[in-house]
């Protein structure tokens, strides 16, 4: 019981961590217009963040594998620390990406040494529920710290919440010192965490990954100029569609849990890529015609079966590598990471020479890529199996 509240401080953390990615979302136009750049190159922002955290989280993991965890902790809020004053004070856009990435560093370090943490402070047999945490705290700030931030922003400036995150990070660096000391994790080289791509099967699923990924991010990253496009009388409101959006990521990452129990790992991956690709295909469809109040509901269906993909893809890699994984799921959050970084960065390319409207298209067709790759690995897992039998 006495642990029990460290681990609610890791939770509260995580989503004030969180939001340090994901608030710039609902504030592209506005980042945009303060540093004089298009919202296509804006969108970068979420490029470089994704790269840091995809590259620099294993490399900073690795040099300071003999620290104790606590330290790695301290450490990861002190970068976070840094990129926030370097977003708050220092002028230019070239500026704010160098922030960016900075953030993106602390951002993977910090949630990968509070998963350990969390997991070393909970009672017995209570561990899963601890990390359950942790990655609870992450993904709402997807939920309520995108609209927050649209709706700080509204009132003030979109450097507003970033205060906030400073502030807060100051704060909780006090209450951070009273988590015992730990020990570390075992180091593992970054030649044995990529060994495992030597693994066809894994391979193509971490590529499946990737593809989902590309195109949750090029839609995401650009959602707010995307709903000015096709609901302007709705932006206004802006917040509360994000929070509706939200709300539906929550509820599918629920779906894709009881899906996965019920009709299996695999039909619950090929039916929510299915129905990604539909929601997009149609979601460019109807806003073309100008029926922006069906856009809504579209963007909830296309969440829920995005966040459907993502933890059903975590139980389907744990699956196929039950002996390594913390390897393979932390690759698989490199390969999410990557993915957010690729589909910014194409988003901004569809976004700036063509109509916003052409993401969703682009998007879809990067699942259907996905989709494919995802049938034929699974056609050549069952090939294997009955080769075995």
């Amino acid at each position: 019981m006495k642990n029990t509240w460290k681990i609610y401080m890791l939770t509260l953390i995580s989503f004030v961590v969180g939001t340090s990615q994901f608030v710039i979302v609902g504030t592209l136009d506005q980042v945009a217009a303060s540093v004089d750049v298009s919202v296509a190159t804006a969108g970068q922002l979420i490029t470089v963040f994704a790269l840091g955290n995809a590259i620099g989280t294993p490399l900073v993991m690795v040099a300071t594998s003999k620290m104790d965890q606590r330290k790695q902790l301290l450490l990861a809020l002190a970068i976070i620390l840094l990129g926030v004053i370097g977003v708050i004070t220092l002028p230019g856009f070239g500026l704010l990406m160098a922030s960016r990435v900075l953030l993106g560093v602390g951002t993977g370090v910090f949630v990968v040494t509070a998963y350990g943490i969390a997991a070393k402070l909970a009672a017995p047999g209570r561990q899963g529920g601890a990390m359950a945490n942790i990655a609870m705290g992450y993904s709402s700030s997807l939920v309520f710290g995108v609209p927050l931030g649209r709706m700080i922003a509204s009132s003030y400036d979109w450097k507003g919440i970033f205060w906030g995150i400073g502030l807060f990070s100051l704060a909780i660096f006090s209450v951070a010192r009273t988590i015992p000391v730990m020990e570390g994790e075992a180091s593992v080289s970054l030649g044995k965490r990529l060994a495992l791509l030597k693994n066809p099967r894994i391979a193509l699923t971490l590529g499946v990954t990737f593809f989902v990924f590309i195109s949750y991010s090029m839609l995401n990253t650009y959602i707010t100029p995307f709903l000015t496009a096709v609901m302007p009388t709705m932006k206004g409101k802006l917040s509360i569609i994000l929070l509706a959006m939200g709300i539906a990521s929550l509820i599918g990452s629920k779906v894709g849990g009881l899906l996965a129990d019920r009709i299996g790992i695999v039909r619950t991956l090929v039916g929510s890529m299915v129905v990604h690709i539909i929601s997009l295909v149609l979601l460019s469809t109807v806003s073309g015609f100008g029926l922006g109040m069906v856009t809504l509901p579209l963007l909830m269906i296309w969440e829920i079966a995005a966040w459907t993909f993502g933890p059903t893809q975590n139980f389907n890699l744990v699956s196929l590598t039950p002996e390594a994984s913390g390897i393979v799921l932390s690759l698989n959050s490199s390969f999410v990471q990557l993915g957010f970084a690729a589909g910014a960065g194409i988003g901004g390319i569809v976004a700036g020479r063509s109509s916003i409207l052409e993401i969703s298209w682009v998007g879809a067709t990067s699942v259907v890529i996905a989709l494919l790759i995802g049938v034929f690995s699974f056609r050549r897992g069952r090939e294997l199996s009955s080769a075995q039998l």
